[in-house]
């Protein structure tokens, strides 16, 4: 349990990347009074645990239903969060979410940040939604490490409520050079996450 719950939390974590969203979240609400931006920090942190939440309960249903097997999703996922990882190793990632970020606004004019972009697909993107599917996956089907997960998960969008309300001095302290190395050395620890992710699903499909 305690490996479950400590490798839930490192992916989760890295997935989310709450210092470096706080970054995106301080130009998304930029011309938000600071009640507004908080109440944007609090809803985009609630929709995107929902997501995610729902992303652990039905999305193994939903393989199911399509006929993917849990292996070949664990194969699938783990190369799909090792791109994401490439993207942070190697600073693709921020154009990607800036440029994202920059077209919600021109279409929503600011009227539904918390839900889209915030949300969706900053927080619950596609490589959060994958790790809760592959996570939950682990649990087989056990209560007490599904809630274990949902726990963690709740502990993560609070880290990057916690990250948006405090954007303005980590922006500060941080610095251009100080999220840079940051963001990298995540990349690395998601790498390596995803590559035992696929490891895991070629191990299940030689076992079977």
């Amino acid at each position: 349990m305690q490996d479950y719950i400590t490798s839930a939390l490192a992916t989760l974590l890295v997935v989310a990347d709450p210092f470096f969203l706080s970054a995106i979240f301080l130009g998304l609400t930029h011309d938000l009074s600071k009640k507004d931006r908080s109440e944007v920090a609090m809803r985009g942190s609630i929709i995107a645990f929902v997501i995610l939440v729902a992303a652990g309960l039905g999305g193994a249903r939903l393989l199911q239903l399509l006929g993917i097997s849990l292996s070949a999703f664990r194969i699938a996922g783990g190369l799909l969060l090792l791109s994401a990882a490439a993207e942070m190793v190697f600073d693709r990632r921020s154009a990607r979410l800036q440029d994202t970020a920059k077209t919600a606004i021109d279409v929503d004019h600011v009227k539904n940040i918390a839900a889209f972009p915030l949300a969706i697909p900053l927080m619950a993107g596609p490589g959060a939604i994958t790790a809760m599917i592959l996570l939950a996956g682990k649990a087989d089907g056990s209560v007490t490490m599904l809630c274990a997960l949902f726990a963690v998960t709740a502990v993560v969008m609070f880290a990057c409520y916690i990250a948006f309300r405090m954007a303005e001095q980590i922006s500060k302290t941080m610095g251009i050079t100080g999220r840079a190395v940051i963001s990298r050395l995540l990349g690395i620890i998601l790498a390596a996450l995803a590559v035992q992710f696929v490891i895991d699903g070629i191990r299940a499909v030689v076992a079977a």
